[in-house]
């Protein structure tokens, strides 16, 4: 299932690419830039919990704070971008 959705997330990224390419304009593809802004972050949270969950009876708690610290962290970090 993770595969499946990091694959559509790529073709969205390859779709929105030709499209940047077919209309030549900074406005266009400013636009399409910010509607592929949100759906990065969104791809990797679903992604990443899908992977915990897999791994919920493998992992100690504490791996799981690690896990989730680490993904708050990379956030945290674009969020001034």
């Amino acid at each position: 299932m993770m595969g499946l959705i990091r694959m559509l997330s790529g073709t969205i990224e390859i779709i929105a690419a030709m499209l940047i390419l077919h209309f030549k304009t900074v406005e266009t593809a400013f636009k399409i830039n910010a509607i592929l802004a949100l759906i990065g972050p969104t791809v990797l949270i679903i992604v990443t919990s899908l992977g915990l969950v897999g791994l919920a009876d493998q992992l100690p708690l504490s791996r799981f704070i690690m896990i989730f610290l680490g993904v708050f962290l990379i956030f945290f970090g674009l969020k001034g971008i």
